[in-house]
């Protein structure tokens, strides 16, 4: 009995054997081709490899920007090549297989690293569009710099208080940038108020005149002294001028200097920038005259005074009226 069956597995898998050898000696024609299939997409990847990573490198300053985007083109072509190789041998289920648990992998890491994911796509999109580049004055979420590294991750930036600060790009991507290099220029504001008895006009001239006569100062017909607005103690003008920037005179050094020279310029024209002053106006419209109100008040001291003498003489008389019954 125990003959019988083994004489039976024998059988099955003799016969099992020689189906899967005669397919495989049908299939060999195939597996060669698809072999050399493969062996043919890999080669071309490698020739393509080469060709777009000159390509990435001259379009992309980012050197990891350039590699990843050749090395996705590399991937792509050889996962071409593979899944035709598997078609041509008869497996098209297990191409469909791979392609499914493909998707379903990447949305697993996808959903795990969400944030990193996220910067790294931002990243790319950013070596792309190419908002700044290293060396550029940028102002983003608070931090204002020198971009000193750009990664698929985050901007380095270097701050003017000389702390290094590490920005994900998702929030460079996400928010406002201020890239202050990309004109060359830059506007600055210098605010200076002059007393009510000066002319605006005549500061006006001569604080132009003078703040053109900088080397630093650029567009000189665009420099220009506007009238704010009238505050507490003086008429509140602006002063605009332009310059090179990033350059060889510094924003703050030419800020300073600005306000030096306009200063210098209004005293030896004899234009007052006055200091607080508070004045006090008793005869406004609607109301009374200093001497008015002093008067009323001399006359309400008076009769709040006779008014106390009268009921202490009152006091007084009944007080001596009754020791008078005792």
């Amino acid at each position: 009995m125990d003959l019988i069956k083994i004489e039976e597995v024998y059988t099955l898998l003799s016969d099992k054997l020689e189906s899967w050898l005669k397919g495989a000696i049908t299939l060999l024609p195939n597996i060669v081709v698809a072999f050399l299939i493969a062996i043919g997409f890999g080669i071309l990847a490698k020739i393509v490899g080469k060709w777009v990573g000159k390509l990435m490198r001259r379009t992309f300053e980012s050197r990891q920007i350039a590699s990843l985007l050749t090395s996705i083109v590399k991937a792509i072509i050889l996962v071409a090549g593979i899944f035709i190789a598997l078609d041509f041998i008869g497996l098209s289920g297990t191409v469909t297989s791979l392609l499914a648990g493909a998707g379903i992998v990447g949305l697993a890491i996808g959903f795990a690293f969400q944030d990193m994911t996220e910067n790294f796509i931002a990243g790319i999109a950013m070596g792309i569009r190419k908002p700044f580049d290293i060396g550029d004055v940028i102002e983003a979420e608070s931090v204002f710099g020198n971009v000193k590294g750009i990664n698929l991750r985050n901007t380095i930036v270097e701050t003017f208080f000389g702390q290094i600060e590490v920005i994900p790009n998702k929030i460079l991507f996400r928010n406002i940038l201020t890239n202050y290099s990309t004109l060359g220029y830059r506007r600055i504001e210098v605010p200076v108020g002059i007393s009510y008895s000066d002319d605006v006009e005549k500061a006006a001239k001569v604080i132009t005149e003078a703040m053109n006569e900088k080397d630093y100062v650029i567009y000189k017909h665009e420099t220009a002294v506007y009238a704010e607005g009238f505050g507490d103690s003086s008429i509140n003008l602006l002063v605009w001028f332009w310059i090179d920037y990033p350059g060889d005179t510094g924003f703050m050094v030419a800020r300073h200097d600005a306000v030096v020279t306009v200063k210098r310029v209004l005293e030896e024209n004899d234009i007052l920038i006055p200091f607080p002053i508070r004045t006090l106006d008793f005869n406004s419209k609607g109301s009374d005259n200093l001497d008015t109100m002093l008067t009323s008040a001399k006359r309400k001291s008076n009769g709040n005074n006779n008014s106390s003498a009268s009921r202490n003489d009152s006091n007084g008389k009944q007080q001596g009226s009754g020791s008078g019954e005792d």
